[in-house]
């Protein structure tokens, strides 16, 4: 019976270790999404299945799996050149880099690619850091961390 508690216990310390640490509220995220977000995008799974968000938003890109992800390669969506250019220079979606773009769009990418003339096809911006750390925090719970902890119980 204790080691059945102790495997127990050691796989759920395991999962919980494979979660990136996100800076932001999980609960918090979830509403600034719906608020702010799902106008334009949405969280839909492999399956078709729409996570958060509302159904058939094409605006903007699916979020499912941004994190982790290099900017601008959604099969379907049609990027602007300058985001397309971030990604190929090897950024990757990370707690700082969105950070940084959903604060000001425009701005982080015309600072990454050193060229005043790079643009954002979005728009909006999150008003303070506390919130896009929010919005990234919920964000973080689909896509490839999911499928990463699938491979770790397949491999074990």
């Amino acid at each position: 019976m204790k080691f059945t508690t102790g495997a127990a216990l050691s796989a759920i310390t395991l999962s919980f270790a494979s979660l990136p640490a996100f800076a932001g509220d999980i609960e918090a995220g979830e509403s600034a999404f719906q608020s702010q977000c799902q106008n334009c995008h949405n969280v839909t799974n492999e399956e078709g299945e729409v996570l958060a968000g509302r159904p058939n938003m094409r605006t903007g890109p699916n979020l499912y799996g941004v994190i982790g992800r290099q900017p601008g390669v959604v099969d379907g969506f049609r990027y602007g050149a300058s985001l397309v250019e971030v990604g190929e220079s090897g950024v990757v979606w990370d707690e700082e880099v969105m950070v940084a773009y959903l604060l000001d769009p425009t701005t982080y990418l015309r600072e990454t690619l050193d060229d005043r003339r790079a643009r954002s096809q979005m728009s909006f911006r999150v008003r303070d850091e506390a919130t896009a750390r929010d919005i990234i925090a919920f964000l973080g719970q689909f896509g490839a961390v999911e499928e990463d902890e699938e491979a770790a119980e397949e491999g074990s």
